[in-house]
């Protein structure tokens, strides 16, 4: 048995050395124009709200929800600072790790005054 003569592979021509190097620049372009696109869509680790919680103490009924916080029905005005804590209007030298923390203190700072019946702070 004779083995047939090896053919030897044929040489890429210009032309399609051209065609390869220019698919791969465009697939490569496209590729990093929709990469922060499809890194958009993906879900961004944030930082978790605190749980929401309704609870009585020292008398006044507090409750904390989407909505924001409420001392015996009344809103108090709560800002969030650029690190993650909290603080109000009623003691706002002082920071809270969680809107029900500061809702506490300000039931402290409140003693048996009633919070004012405004339905959102403004500044003049």
């Amino acid at each position: 048995m004779s083995a047939a003569p090896a053919v030897p592979a044929a040489r890429p021509t210009r032309r399609a050395v051209i065609r390869t190097a220019f698919t791969a620049a465009v697939l490569a372009g496209t590729a990093a124009a929709l990469a922060p696109v499809l890194r958009a869509r993906r879900p961004r680790q944030t930082l978790t709200p605190a749980p929401f919680a309704e609870e009585t103490y020292r008398g006044r009924h507090i409750a904390v929800d989407r909505a924001g916080v409420r001392i015996d029905g009344r809103s108090l005005h709560v800002m969030r600072r650029a690190d993650g804590s909290y603080l109000s209007g009623i003691n706002h030298f002082e920071s809270f790790g969680t809107p029900l923390e500061l809702a506490r203190a300000a039931v402290d700072e409140l003693g048996t005054a009633q919070l004012a019946m405004t339905s959102a702070p403004h500044h003049g």
